[in-house]
């Protein structure tokens, strides 16, 4: 490849302007896909890399799957049910396992998400003077020559360098208005820009590429997967506009690519569409759909395009702001910052990561919109790690942590429709495997929305990811306090529930009604042989989260008095949780957790973290056996396992213990390549999670746990700071989101609350909780249950106790209550 040359001179802006806190930036091209930067509207993404020679820009479109509708159902599930729970209960676990395999599973296992392809942008300079040469790519590039960021605060990335005397300019966002993903380009000398565009897609999809005038049109196919026959079809179309020539290139009549030669400013539009209408309905029209949406992008000038789009961001994007001060060490590339952020007081990272997860989920989930997948709408290989699909067992659940606490409620809305569509798949699912009522998805699904088991036994044969899905819709009515919608979406609720009172048996030892067959998502104990066991803690705790979510709602609704009646006589039915020989909670029936296990999912403790069944005021003694349960298991994890630990730690209201979780997750990862010598590597230099490899659910789980750091609504009252680190000296977050529709603002100083501002949006009874005394109007001192049902406890049985152990107590800090009675808007103003 031909070398450039560039001019060692400083660039029009420095860089010390423009790597502000809400930027990532670097000095060099992306060489990785984890160095490219992300961009998205819910609906495409893309990962623009930055190239100086070359631009890349790898595209996805959210509906473009493999296979076609389906589900993964065997009928013969049912009628071999009763024999494998019967194997089970004679702790026969194997002899279960495969029985399981021989009449639950099915060939397939889920679809994949698949790439949209590659835009190409080759750039010809014209080079004058020169003192340093530019490798391919522009990789050699240094010294302060080239600049590239990602800006949270308005959604675009910016490329910036000098050839010869010429500084070249690169715009780029995903219009979260005008459906077309938009790329201006622009040189500081008239004439002095010339580039060919073209297009690269895998072979596997069949591409074929047209280009007419200045228009390029991508065509391709989807892929049969596991029997399933590829039922949908993609197109990409991609518009320059430019003031300079612009003319199709390559073999006469057969142009593939276009030529932009001697422009000053050009502006590239991409729209991207499928035939996919819904997960049973692939008859729409890809090229209809792309023509209709670039007709009206085209209508608008690139100006009000950018206005537009940054006016909607911002709408939602500003609403929480999280200030940790910024030093000297802030100031470095994002990379960099990471790479030594265990060596530095660089705790302005912390403000810019949190901010991260909050746009990945603004740029990835919007009403009308699919949900965010493993790796939100970000893929550029055609075999995605775990196939890029929604794993319902706590990846899925953990993308959408964040959405009512860090205030985008709205981004919710496409996991709500998801958990509808499995409501539809998995009543079949619930008949045809178990004979049971209600529905049932397991640990896995896809845009197709199977509700079956996938990957054998050992993974898949988890019946509770569905209603483990359905509680965020309770936990949105939580936040909102929005009966519509709690009527709405509460036969998905009652469903979820009428599978379990439907399908639970009776434990022949214990006399407790259990799930069976089902396991500790992708664990096992030792000597069992597999993970298929009945009625481990974390089923216990996703059906009692199910029934009484469900009993709880039908009560707000005026529902039937005998239904609630069955509710409750199922609860009283459930296992209580268990403290075990090791002072842990059991993460099964039996006792036989391993305090040297250190295995990724931390599954029983589902009841600390996301539900609110284990808390320091109604049952003391599980936390503190929560507390011993975490520090068995220890604080280096996956990526995504990193973030559920933040969360743990957070509502063990140890602000210090949470931080050091967070130094683990802010270790750079600079590559998967080198994954070997980097093995406690768990954040990439575009700050996406590693797993590895990429995951997206540890961004959201980060934000998420910094929220519940800084506020927690789950416990009885609005606990403002309950996990701050004493590292954390000074800040402020405004903007968070409490459970009964309380915005929340908090000023902290000396590692403690100065101030608080909180906004009530519906009314009803405000009661505070703080580590130190409070003052302000209306205040006084709170007694008895909080009325407000919003923020009510959990109502849970006893533990049970091993009879080898002396129980443990928690030390818990001196808490300060207050209750206020507020009216709708009502704004209130503490201090201590």
């Amino acid at each position: 490849m031909k070398k450039l040359f560039i001019l060692c001179t400083s660039l029009m802006v420095s860089f010390t302007t423009m790597a502000q806190d809400l930027k990532l930036w670097y000095s060099r091209p992306a060489e990785q896909w984890t160095d490219a930067l992300p961009i998205g509207n819910s609906r495409m993404g893309a990962m623009v890399f930055g190239g100086v020679e070359q631009e890349t820009l790898q595209l996805n479109e959210e509906t473009f799957w493999s296979g076609g509708p389906h589900n993964n159902l065997n009928p013969k599930g049912r009628y071999a049910l009763d024999q494998i729970r019967q194997l089970i209960f004679n702790d026969k676990f194997k002899d279960a396992h495969k029985l399981i395999d021989d009449n639950f599973n099915t060939p397939q296992n889920g679809m994949r998400y698949l790439p949209l392809g590659n835009l190409k942008l080759n750039f010809k300079y014209q080079t004058g003077t020169a003192t340093l040469p530019l490798g391919g790519d522009g990789g050699g590039l240094g010294l302060g020559l080239y600049y590239r960021d990602l800006n949270l605060e308005n959604a675009t990335t910016t490329v910036r360098y000098k050839v010869g005397d010429v500084e070249y300019t690169r715009t780029a966002f995903a219009s979260m208005t005008d459906n077309v993903i938009v790329m201006r380009i622009e040189a500081s000398k008239k004439g002095a820009l010339s580039f060919n565009l073209g297009y690269d897609c895998p072979a596997e999809l069949k591409p074929v590429i047209s280009v007419k005038g200045n228009q390029l049109t991508m065509r391709c196919e989807g892929v049969e997967q596991e029997q399933v026959p590829a039922a949908l079809n993609a197109e990409c179309r991609v518009v320059v506009k430019a003031d300079g020539k612009v003319t199709p290139a390559g073999e006469k009549n057969a142009a593939s690519s276009i030529d932009i030669n001697r422009a000053t400013v050009a502006t590239i539009y991409i729209i991207g569409a499928t035939n996919f209408v819904n997960y049973h309905d692939v008859s729409g029209n890809a090229s209809k759909r792309c023509e209709t949406m670039m007709k009206a992008a085209l209508k608008k000038s690139y100006e009000k395009l950018l206005a537009d789009h940054i006016g909607k961001y911002c709408e939602q994007f500003d609403r929480v702001h999280l200030d940790i001060p910024a030093t000297k060490a802030s100031e470095a590339e994002t990379d960099v910052r990471v790479k030594k952020f265990n060596e530095t007081d660089d705790l302005n990272l912390i403000s810019l990561l949190y901010q991260y997860g909050r746009y990945l989920l603004i740029s990835s989930s919007q009403p009308g919109g699919q949900a965010a997948n493993l790796q939100g709408i970000w893929n550029g290989s055609m075999h995605a790690p775990w196939d890029s699909k929604y794993t319902i067992n706590i990846n899925a659940e953990m993308n959408y942590w964040p959405a009512e606490v860090a205030n985008l409620s709205e981004c919710h809305d496409p996991f709500f429709s998801l958990v509808n569509d499995l409501a539809t798949t998995g009543a079949e699912a619930a008949k045809t495997l178990y004979g049971a009522n209600g529905w049932v998805a397991h640990h896995n699904t896809d845009i197709w929305r199977i509700s079956g088991p996938v990957d054998g036994a050992h993974y898949g044969m988890w019946p509770n990811g569905g209603a483990w899905a359905a509680q965020h819709l309770w936990q949105h009515y939580l936040f909102t306090g929005d009966k519509d919608f709690l009527r709405k979406y509460y036969p998905v609720l009652k469903g979820s529930a009428d599978f379990f009172m439907s399908h639970l048996t009776k434990h022949p030892k214990y006399g407790w009604l259990v799930t069976a067959p089902s396991m500790s998502p992708e664990h096992g104990y030792r000597g069992a042989g597999t993970s298929i066991t009945a009625g481990c803690t974390m089923d216990n705790q996703i059906a009692f989260d199910a029934l009484n979510s469900t009993l709880l709602a039908t009560k707000a609704l005026g529902g039937n008095s005998q239904y609630v009646d069955s509710l409750m006589h199922t609860l009283a039915l459930l296992p209580p949780m268990q403290i075990g020989r090791h002072n842990q909670v059991q993460e099964w029936l039996v006792d036989a957790d391993d305090p040297k296990d250190g295995h990724r999912h931390i599954s029983h403790l589902y009841g600390l973290y996301p539900s609110n069944q284990i808390s320091p005021t109604q049952s003391p003694l599980l936390f503190q056996a929560a507390r011993n349960t975490l520090i068995q298991r220890g604080d280096m994890a996956t990526g995504w396992s990193i973030g559920w630990k933040i969360n743990f730690w957070a509502r063990m209201l140890d602000g210090n213990h949470a931080f050091n979780i967070i130094r683990n997750m802010l270790c750079l990862l600079p590559s998967d390549a080198v994954a070997k010598e980097y093995p406690n590597g768990r954040t990439y230099p575009n700050l996406f999670d590693a797993h590895p490899p990429f995951q997206i659910d540890g961004n959201f789980g980060f934000t998420a746990g910094v929220s519940e750091m800084l506020l927690q609504s789950h416990d009885g009252a609005v606990h403002l700071l309950p996990a701050l680190p004493e590292q954390w000296k000074k800040g402020s977050v405004k903007g968070l989101v409490a459970r009964g529709a309380f915005v929340v603002d908090i000023e902290w100083d000396g590692s403690q609350l100065s101030k608080a501002r909180i906004i009530s949006r519906r009314g009803g009874t405000l009661r505070l909780r703080s580590f130190v005394p409070l003052h302000g109007e209306g205040l006084k001192a709170a007694s008895g249950t909080c009325p407000n049902e919003l923020l009510a406890p959990a109502a849970i049985k006893q533990p049970k106790v091993s009879d080898e152990i002396r129980p443990q107590s928690p030390i818990i800090p001196k808490v300060y209550e207050y209750d206020i009675e507020t009216t709708p808007g009502q704004i209130i103003n503490v201090m201590r």
